[in-house]
């Protein structure tokens, strides 16, 4: 059942000329856009393009000018309403923690049952809760950082770069945990991507970035040929592969 929470018409992010100062240059410029509740969308753009920073920004993790609303509201008011998982988790993998351990840090309380059923939304049994962190494998560790973030049954998943050094099975796996969150939770998801050849299939929103915004809104209506070539210049045969995926995928479904 979607989240109680997401029955308003105010949209679960709203950008308006979010700007990102390092230094003398301006990592992000100026961005404005929209997510709607509900919806799965994926900032995408070269390497350097300030990805990783809007999404920070976002978080209130950078500091920036300009205006960000989440469902409404001032990041201060929604905090508790939002899980994360960043681009890079480094952790020494000798140390003695465990996964249910992990799970539990920064929260003031985390009962094994919560813990428990979070990671059966990321398709792992309770068995891996009393395995050390360092024993998990690559889609494994991803899939519990998710379930960490997502125990307290957040409104707003932010991911950045999530499906990083995860092989394609545990990729897979990714991201049917992601169409499962949306369809049975209505969480709001926004996500750092690389991978473009799933962007027609599952997510709703697109926002392109390099440094400003070169284009957002449905990947149908907005990955165009030239919407690429401003994006990845020389690179636009990346769009030329999504384009075929995006009619050749057997599971593609046209979004309503």
């Amino acid at each position: 059942m979607p989240n109680a929470s997401a029955t308003t018409n105010e949209p679960a992010i709203a950008v308006k000329g979010l700007t990102v100062r390092f230094g003398d240059a301006n990592v992000v410029d100026g961005v404005s856009f929209e997510v709607p509740r509900g919806a799965v969308a994926a900032i995408i753009g070269p390497n350097g393009s300030g990805k990783t920073t809007l999404l920070k920004a976002i978080l209130g993790l950078v500091p920036s000018t300009g205006e960000t609303l989440l469902f409404g509201q001032s990041l201060h008011a929604v905090r508790g309403r939002i899980g994360y998982v960043p681009q890079r988790f480094a952790f020494d993998r000798e140390f003695p923690i465990t996964a249910y351990e992990f799970m539990g840090l920064g929260c003031e309380r985390c009962p094994r049952s919560e813990a428990e059923a979070a990671l059966h939304e990321v398709g792992l049994m309770p068995a891996v809760l009393d395995k050390r962190l360092g024993d998990l494998s690559g889609g494994q560790l991803q899939r519990v950082l998710i379930a960490q973030a997502i125990v307290h049954k957040p409104d707003l998943l932010v991911l950045d770069e999530p499906s990083t050094g995860v092989d394609i099975v545990g990729e897979a796996a990714f991201f049917d945990v992601i169409e499962h969150l949306k369809e049975t939770h209505g969480t709001t998801i926004l996500m750092v991507s690389h991978d473009l050849t799933v962007l027609s299939s599952m997510v709703d929103t697109v926002v392109c970035l390099n440094g400003k915004l070169i284009c957002a809104g449905p990947p149908k209506r907005v990955l165009t040929p030239e919407s690429m070539n401003a994006l990845f210049g020389e690179h636009t045969k990346l769009y030329e592969h999504l384009h075929e995926a995006h009619h050749h995928d057997p599971h593609h479904h046209e979004k309503p």
